[in-house]
């Protein structure tokens, strides 16, 4: 159990966050076990949740490692369309048959489009099929990084498909409750209104996930989190999976998680790329869950620490992981 220790005299952090990171709505750092420090700007107060954007995928990540520590799920060398025996592909479509789930989580499947269809596939009455009526492709090309935030809604496809249940019934039963984690509700709001507001309200939310029209929540944004809960999925990870004595995924599927798979452009910072889960460094035993706004999962198993960070809405944030080392830590002294 996390023990709650509220450092509520840092003034000086308070202020550097306000002054120089000014989208941070919450931030919490664990160590060993214990809350060190945990402070709120913007209105935000404990409990309240935040879209905390890319890092959605990061979660269905530790999903599918939870399906197949259960035996749901057979391999992440199984191929996608295992699992969609009744799709059919289109006339002449090879290459969708020869992707597997490893292709999917390191980011190298293969699309039929030069930039990703948002209207499409978010107007669509199922976002999970949309998706898979994009992958492949007459090219054949597999194995080339392709960031692609639609396609990874295959993968909570995946998930019901070999748990017969609900992603988020899977969530909160595997995750988010075993971490005292609030219960996560379905946000059943499909307008294009509401989904341009669940990205750019910048007020506190409840904990919930965005849901599709076909009933699967959405896998590449709109799981909300509140910067506590994020800290708490980190700790865990850094006690390689154990939460109150009970083991919630296996270190074997963290190992293979964060394994840097490939070394990234860029555009993400020159960090590696493991299973929906960045490295900042190759030379340092730290991995982040990173989505826009700043939103991460700071997780660094050496020294038992681990930081959750929550943002409203401002793109092009590259610095946080950064900020979080030389920052943060250097002034909690740890």
């Amino acid at each position: 159990m996390v023990i709650c220790i509220m450092n509520t005299n840092n003034h000086k952090l308070h202020s550097l966050v306000e002054t120089t990171q000014p989208n941070i709505c919450e931030l919490t750092v664990i160590k060993d076990n214990q809350i060190i420090y945990e402070d709120f700007w913007h209105g935000y107060k404990k409990d309240d949740a935040q879209n905390i954007m890319s890092v959605t995928k990061s979660i269905v990540s530790l999903l599918t490692g939870i399906a197949i520590d259960k035996g749901f799920i057979h391999s992440i060398d199984d191929k996608v369309m295992s699992y969609f025996p009744d799709y059919q592909a289109k006339r002449g479509e090879k290459t969708i048959f020869d992707i597997t789930i490893r292709h999917l989580l390191t980011m190298t499947a293969p699309y039929k489009y030069k930039s990703e269809p948002w209207t499409k596939v978010c107007t669509s009455l199922d976002w999970t099929k949309a998706a898979l009526d994009l992958l492949g492709g007459r090219a054949g090309i597999i194995g080339e990084f392709k960031y692609a935030t639609l396609g990874i809604q295959i993968m909570n496809g995946i998930i019901e498909k070999a748990t017969g249940q609900k992603v988020l019934d899977f969530a909160n039963t595997n995750l988010f409750e075993p971490l005292d984690i609030p219960k996560s509700i379905p946000h059943e709001d499909i307008s294009k209104e509401d989904q341009f507001d669940f990205i750019l309200n910048k007020n506190p939310r409840k904990h919930e996930w965005y849901e599709e029209p076909a009933g699967t929540v959405t896998a590449g944004w709109g799981l909300t989190l509140s910067a506590t809960d994020m800290a708490k999925i980190g700790m865990m990870l850094a006690d390689g999976g154990m939460c109150n004595g009970k083991q919630i995924v296996s270190q074997k599927w963290i190992e293979q998680m964060t394994t840097p798979y490939q070394t990234l452009g860029e555009r993400f910072g020159n960090m590696s790329y493991g299973f929906l889960w960045l490295i900042p460094n190759k030379d340092k035993p730290v991995f982040a869950a990173i989505g826009d706004c700043g939103n991460v999962i700071y997780v660094n198993p050496e020294k038992k620490i681990a930081a959750g960070v929550t943002g409203t809405f401002k793109p092009a944030i590259f610095d946080r992981v950064q900020f979080i080392e030389e920052k943060v830590l250097t002034e909690l002294g740890v």
